[in-house]
């Protein structure tokens, strides 16, 4: 019989937002080789892999895996928020860690963010998602910006909000934005900029289909995180032929390369205004990001996330604890 692997997640479909998704396509991709469940927490059941998304979030079920009497492979995903604040301040996260028997990071550069004396387990899996055709024609009467993550403290939407406000004279600069308002005081401030600023439409929450839609659609994607630890929305935007204007951290530095050119620094509202105006202005700078967004886009190749996960459940099963 296929063994059986259950997939911790902290949050599943209501919440549609990264976690989720991540763990609903590691299970169709794993289903071919495991008995596959997704799960909020760990139920006691036996199953002989458990691979726990966010150290902090599913630290509790990583603590009932670890203290069976037949100890079993534990993986543990840092999934962004994990990786880049929760371990230097919360014990239960780096309990997870020292636990894990692997670690999974989901963009290039997360392996020299991991603490020393645990990077022998990591292992880099790109996320992936299908291709969608380039939209050839796009409207030249204005130029379309997107943002899409929900309104919260890490995704930094008052960064959007900001841009939106020093680019009211642009006429040709339309700014919308999808997500839930998971803080009602930021979802306050985005319906009263939609008031103040025309130009920029909050659209709320979205289905996964017209996000992808409206990616593929738009001239540009921001992407003002603060923390992250592989945005899927950037790779739909590459994936889509839709060049990205990103904040420059290291979850969008590991998915885009070092040398990518749309950067600007995280927080800096007045950078991100110049660069949507630029992308207006000077036709060749979405045509060079276009290009190096090309250049990465196969990173996020279904078939690629397959085979990586592949190995690594593989080599849990190989090595188990004892």
């Amino acid at each position: 019989m296929k063994p059986k692997l259950c997939i911790v997640t902290p949050a599943l479909a209501d919440a549609n937002n990264g976690n989720w998704q991540t763990a609903a396509r590691w299970a169709r991709m794993l289903s071919g080789d495991y008995r596959v469940r997704v799960l909020k927490q760990w139920d006691g059941e036996s199953d002989d892999i458990l691979v726990a998304l966010h150290a902090r979030r599913s630290a509790d079920s990583i603590a009932q895996w670890a203290q069976q009497l037949i100890r079993r492979p534990l993986v543990v995903v840092l999934t962004g928020t994990d990786l880049y604040r929760d371990l230097a301040v919360d014990a239960a996260a780096r309990r997870s860690l020292e636990l894990a028997d692997h670690v999974v990071v989901l963009h290039e550069g997360a392996p020299a963010d991991v603490p020393a004396a645990h990077r022998h387990k990591v292992s880099v899996c790109f996320q992936s998602c299908s291709a969608w055709q380039a939209q050839p024609v796009k409207a030249r009467r204005h130029l379309r910006a997107l943002m899409v993550g929900h309104l919260r403290d890490e995704k930094d939407p008052r960064t959007y909000f900001a841009a939106a406000r020093a680019l009211a004279g642009r006429a040709d600069l339309r700014l919308d934005h999808i997500g839930g308002a998971l803080d009602a005081t930021l979802g306050a401030e985005a319906r009263a900029l939609g008031r103040e600023q025309p130009r920029y439409r909050w659209l709320g929450a979205r289905s996964h289909r017209e996000t992808r839609r409206r990616i593929q659609r738009a001239h540009v994607l921001v992407h003002c995180s603060r923390m992250e630890g592989g945005a899927h929305v950037v790779m739909e935007a590459l994936r889509s032929g839709t060049p990205v204007l990103a904040s420059r951290i290291p979850g969008n530095v590991g998915m885009l390369g070092a040398d990518y050119g749309g950067y600007f620094a995280p927080g800096d509202a007045a950078a991100l205004a110049a660069l949507l105006e630029r992308a207006r202005d000077d036709p060749a700078m979405l045509k060079a990001l276009t290009v190096q967004g090309d250049a990465r886009a196969p990173l996020f190749d279904p078939a690629h996330e397959q085979a990586t996960l592949r190995r690594v459940m593989a080599q849990a099963l190989e090595t188990r604890p004892r």
